[in-house]
């Protein structure tokens, strides 16, 4: 029997499905492999096609089996289109010889493809920097090569520690108005995720890509680090950075689908729909308005395979976050489907070559570093995402828990606070069939036309009544609900956690990318870190419980517990405690009684200490929680019990004498 049947049972009616998944993993495994081949070995494409410094000169490799003929332009032969024929050799390929210094590192280029008497300007498929003209808006390749190789110092770099994400914008992380470089965020920011505690970086938008407002999602050349901040070079400072901090980097990585552009994109290279996409229909994405690969096609995985091989091993990323998972995965990207029942992860809808690479993908980056990292953005729950692809899964270490900030959303936004139900929010938090990274929200939950979960509490008073000295009912709870949300759902919803830079401190506003509905203005697309050093204003306060929160993980090791032991729950005191890594937290929910006395079991019988609550004066609280010792001995009472006080949305954390 398939390992993952033994370990799921309720799969086991599944089990032909299953049998199927291995069988096509099997066959491609065989079809791209001959002989002894390892996937290390097959996913080498970079190093053969774009561009490559030899000896006497350059020489320039390209796949597009559709095209009649190819040239090169650019400025070495004054952007003559057919000045400069490239040759064709076999399955599909061209090549072009460039002597001496025809060409150099930065020469502009662009290729033409001629397909019968039609000929259409393309960025080459493997560029590695494509710049923008922004005077003409047009994008053109620059020739790079790695001729004089980074000095990377991060040989012993290791980081085997649960994931702590600070997702991230290089180019909204800066206060001006303007686009932040690399070297901005590495000599900036990093030092700020350090000091928070978070052991992981997750970049966004580093894929090359036209339109800035997408956030890096509308990818056009896969092998370009976006050019919009910095040079290859500045990436790899900022990675090697990270690396010297302690800090693992992740890729927000897109093979879920590519951007329809030709000029800049892959669409159309040799002149045909399906060089990379399927042919019709299921090529373009229905909601998205890109194009949709073609996971089966040799040469597509070869391209997609060797990308992820080329982030690793050129800029020493240490794994990689996929995007559109969910997307990947169904023939009509989930769209619509509440998956209710085990039933429609398996049927015709399944896009079974999408599994089969992803499966493919995770092996691979195991292949080239034992020790990255890989997570899914699957709202679905397919069944074996995270697990071993030998035992019948698709090979990821975690998936991004995104019922939780949907949930937070809801409650925030159609019930009172004294409704709130804890035992579906613990079921949220804590029904999960694989490693999961729980988050109250990514940059998803901060795009304009949505909210942060601390704005939908605040709005309009986050502008005039953030004073230290400022005690409103409107902010008051905000700032409670803030920190309560985030310890909650770090300590209970996953085995690991992530934020989105800016909202540990409580960034105000929504995000909104330069577009010409907003006059083009950074106004909304940057973050303000003056306000977290103002010492008269409360974000500094957010900021320390952040800190706290992350460094009392780490310390007491939580996410080794893989599920959190519930301790108490009661919907009328608006009352939930647990237990895990041996920490006891205690959460008072209810918007006005606090408790004195309140027994909560334990399973220690030596005295607790408080570590630090919510209402502590250094976190804008009202110091009303004692940092003392509490005893866990109650006389007349069965077991143990901590009798403590909680006020009024406040949360505790305390430590049994015995782990301290």
């Amino acid at each position: 029997m398939i390992p993952i049947l033994e370990k799921f049972p309720e799969l086991r009616p599944f089990e032909g499905d299953f049998q199927l998944r291995m069988d096509l993993l099997s066959q491609k495994t065989k079809q791209i492999l001959p002989g002894k081949t390892t996937l290390r070995d097959f996913a080498n494409a970079y190093d053969w096609y774009g561009f490559h410094k030899t000896e006497d000169g350059w020489v320039y490799r390209e796949w597009a089996p559709g095209a009649d003929q190819l040239f090169l332009t650019g400025d070495f032969n004054n952007w003559q289109w057919t000045a400069t024929p490239m040759e064709k050799a076999d399955n599909g390929n061209w090549i072009l010889s460039l002597p001496g210094d025809t060409i150099h590192q930065g020469s502009r280029v662009l290729t033409i493809v001629q397909n019968g008497d039609h000929l259409t300007q393309h960025v080459p498929l493997y560029a590695r920097r494509v710049t923008q003209d922004w005077e003409t808006g047009s994008w053109c390749c620059e020739v790079w090569d790695d001729i004089n190789p980074y000095p990377w110092t991060d040989g012993d770099f290791h980081c085997d520690e649960s994931p702590l994400i600070y997702e991230a914008h290089v180019g909204m992380s800066s206060e001006e108005h303007k686009i932040a470089t690399y070297r901005e965020f590495a000599d900036n920011i990093l030092p700020h995720v350090q000091y928070l505690g978070y052991n992981t970086i997750q970049l966004m938008a580093i894929m090359e890509h036209p339109f800035y407002g997408s956030f890096g999602y509308q990818v056009s050349s896969f092998y370009a680090a976006s050019s919009r901040f910095g040079t290859p070079e500045d990436l790899m400072y900022l990675v090697n950075k990270a690396h010297s901090m302690g800090i693992r980097v992740l890729l927000d990585v897109v093979h879920s689908h590519a951007v329809g552009n030709t000029l800049e994109g892959i669409n159309l290279f040799d002149g045909t729909p399906y060089q990379f996409f399927h042919e019709g229909g299921r090529g373009d994405h229905s909601a998205w308005g890109t194009k949709c690969f073609n996971y089966g096609k040799p040469e597509v995985i070869h391209f997609l395979l060797s990308n992820l091989k080329f982030w690793l091993e050129k800029y020493h990323f240490d794994g990689f976050r996929f995007d559109g998972v969910t997307s990947m995965l169904y023939l009509d990207h989930a769209l619509g489907t509440d998956f209710s029942n085990l039933g429609q992860y398996f049927t015709m809808n399944t896009d079974v070559d999408a599994v089969t690479y992803l499966q493919l993908a995770n092996l691979l980056i195991r292949e080239v570093k034992p020790d990255a990292l890989t997570i899914a953005e699957d709202m679905s729950g397919m069944p074996g995402m995270c697990e071993p692809v030998p035992s019948g899964g698709i090979g990821f270490d975690f998936r991004l828990g995104m019922g939780i900030p949907d949930l937070w959303i809801k409650l925030a936004k159609d019930y009172k606070d004294e409704d709130w139900n804890l035992g579906r929010l613990w079921y949220e938090l804590t029904f999960r069939n694989a490693p999961t990274v729980a988050y109250v929200e990514s940059h998803d939950q901060a795009l304009v036309g949505d909210k942060t979960m601390i704005f939908r509490f605040a709005d309009a008073a986050m502008y005039d009544q953030m004073e230290k000295d400022c005690h409103t009912e409107v902010i008051d709870r905000a700032i409670a609900l803030h920190k309560m949300i985030r310890l909650l759902t770090m300590a209970a919803g996953g085995s690991g956690y992530l934020t989105f830079m800016g909202n540990e401190f409580g960034h105000p506003e929504w995000i909104d990318f330069p577009r010409p509905g907003n006059g083009n203005s950074f106004q909304y697309c940057r973050r303000q870190w003056s306000l977290l050093f103002n010492p008269d204003l409360k974000y500094a306060s957010l900021n320390e419980f952040d800190k706290d929160m992350v460094h009392t993980a780490k310390y007491y090791h939580i996410f080794d517990q893989v599920y959190p032991d519930l301790k108490w729950v009661h919907e009328d005191d608006h009352v939930i405690a647990f237990e895990r890594g041996g920490l006891l937290f205690v959460f008072n929910f209810s918007p006005a009684r606090s408790f004195e006395g309140y027994p909560i079991p334990v399973s220690h019988s030596c005295d607790y200490r408080v570590l630090f609550s919510s209402d502590d004066y250094c976190y804008c609280g009202y110091g009303r929680v004692a940092r003392n010792t509490v005893s866990a001995y109650t006389p007349g009472m069965e077991g143990n019990h901590v009798r403590l006080y909680l006020p009024a949305r406040t949360a505790i954390v305390l430590c049994p004498e015995d782990l301290q």
